[in-house]
């Protein structure tokens, strides 16, 4: 077997170590400021010698869709999962996705792994872990959790000792520089082939691209990623998401809670607002992001509740569910009755009283969800073959094209 295939895509079985890695939250001004700045030498180098351009991430710009976009090379139309929270409209339950319940087909990771490909997938944020290793046969852990790994459950154990330091803090930059560290550490050691490495973006939340605290996450960045070329690795570089300030002038949140302005115009209990960036990371967004789901408790307001909130200021778009799902890509059957997305600047929320905005008043908010965040990086270490560079030059990539171009389009150098 030389390949696989997958949701209609044909992947080469890596014949050198490749290494995908997804740098969460990486806007690509974060890119621009720091080649400039001479932070990024790698990168520039990546752009001057291998691919450096961008792409578009998947809607809504959120954690959880955008990396199973990405180890599946489809949309969540296709793979089912469009949010890190839904509701399920069979028993009123909200539920925060946390592993493969709702995927739909395999993974690439999975299938490798099948194939005999030493395979190893390791994520900053424990959440992503089993929908990642969704029938891996390899190595799967996060950093989160890195001090509680097994050998049953996540193909390894002692990480700490392979890392050469303990776990980090969740809310910390060493987050993401323990998942590059350790799947350096694996690399090394021949323990792995294929590699996804999913990072945090803790530090994007709360510091602007060109500020001292981005440009040494940055740094750190490069320097390991530098360390998987000198190893022989293909490495190639995407985003789930941008990143982009949601504050005024005074630092202060543009917030719509989108469910108080539609309780006051249409009664307690009229809708339910859902945030689907909601996750066990607080302290990032407090739960706001610039897109959310809205359910109407009788049907025969939602036209008036979409003009409603298309009404408010710092709303771009509304959607019905229909119109959302083949717009957007999204599972028409796990839709909501309508979608709101907001302006660039703008957060949507439910009830002011659901959300602490007291874990981000430390820095200026800083968020994703919507349009404005849809544009990522789009990285390769190597040079690509001429069909792959005529696709990057023709501005219609998807950050889940990253898979494709690393294991099939790229030269050796």
């Amino acid at each position: 077997m030389s390949s696989i295939s997958l949701h209609g895509r044909q992947y080469s079985l890596p014949t050198r170590p490749t290494v995908v890695i997804c740098i969460d939250g990486c806007d690509p001004e974060y890119i621009t400021r720091g080649i400039a700045d001479g932070v990024c030498p790698t990168i520039a180098d990546f752009h001057q010698r291998g691919h450096g351009g961008v792409a578009d991430c998947v809607m809504p710009s959120f954690t959880n869709p955008n990396n199973v976009s990405i180890v599946t090379g489809v949309s969540p139309a296709v793979h089912g999962i469009g949010g890190n929270y839904y509701l399920d409209r069979d028993t009123g339950r909200e539920i925060m996705v946390t592993d493969a319940t709702l995927l739909r087909g395999e993974t690439l990771l999975g299938l490798m792994s099948q194939a005999d490909v030493p395979t190893a997938a390791i994520t900053a944020k424990d959440k992503l872990r089993r929908i990642l290793g969704h029938n891996l046969r390899g190595i799967c852990f996060s950093s989160e959790k890195a001090a509680d790994c097994a050998e049953t459950e996540h193909g390894i154990a002692d990480v700490e000792t392979l890392v050469g330091r303990p776990a980090p803090d969740m809310y910390s930059g060493d987050l993401s520089l323990y998942v590059l560290d350790a799947g350096l550490a694996l690399l090394r050691q021949g323990r792995a082939r294929l590699l996804y490495l999913s990072l945090s973006d803790y530090v994007q939340h709360k510091h602007a691209p060109g500020t001292p605290e981005s440009d040494a996450f940055l740094a750190a960045v490069d320097q390991r990623l530098r360390a998987f070329v000198d190893e022989g690795a293909v490495v190639g570089c995407v985003a789930d998401h941008g990143m982009s300030s949601k504050s005024d002038a005074d630092g202060r949140p543009n917030v719509i809670f989108l469910q108080d302005e539609l309780e006051r115009q249409f009664g307690a209990g009229s809708a339910r607002v859902i945030c689907p960036i909601a996750d066990p990371f607080v302290r990032h967004h407090g739960a706001l992001g610039s897109f959310v789901r809205v359910y109407a408790r009788d049907a025969s307001t939602i036209e008036a509740m979409m003009r409603a909130s298309a009404a408010l200021p710092g709303v771009f778009e509304v959607y019905g569910g229909a119109q959302a799902a083949a717009l957007l890509g999204l599972p028409l059957d796990r839709e909501a009755d309508f979608v709101v997305v907001s302006e660039e600047n703008f957060v949507l929320g439910s009830r002011d009283a659901e959300h602490d905005l007291s874990t981000v008043g430390d820095h200026p908010l800083r968020s994703h969800g919507g349009f404005s965040e849809q544009r990522v990086p789009f990285l390769l270490s190597h040079p690509l073959k001429p069909d792959y560079a005529a696709r990057a030059a023709a501005d219609g990539l998807r950050n889940f094209d990253i898979f494709d171009f690393a294991l099939n389009g790229v030269m050796d150098r």
